[in-house]
């Protein structure tokens, strides 16, 4: 990769130019990778990790979840009135503007 006298200026004053003039990401691309695979999990042990960590989940009670499924029905209902009504009034504007009587 080449690079112009202030590209090289940067990357030397934040540290990714080497004293080579080699940036950081192409010394990276070169070098194998030294670090082991990991070891896959069984899923055993996934079972396990997945109920220890519902656990730790604090769940809404039921009148908690009652009233969260009040407030989202009341939401759509209210959203979905209005989605009625702006397309009820664009479509009636359209109507008028397009008649041809």
């Amino acid at each position: 990769m080449t690079l112009n006298r202030e590209q090289k200026r940067a990357l030397k004053k934040s540290g990714e130019l080497s004293e080579d003039g080699e940036t950081q990401i192409a010394q990276k691309r070169q070098a194998p990778s030294s670090r082991p695979p990991e070891e896959r999990t069984s899923p055993g042990q996934f079972v396990k990790e997945v109920r220890s960590e519902l656990r730790k989940v604090a769940w809404p009670s039921v009148e908690e979840t009652k009233n969260y499924s009040i407030i989202v029905i009341v939401t759509v209902a209210i959203l979905t009135a209005m989605i009625f009504g702006l397309d009820w009034v664009f479509s009636e504007f359209v109507s008028l503007l397009f008649d041809t009587n």
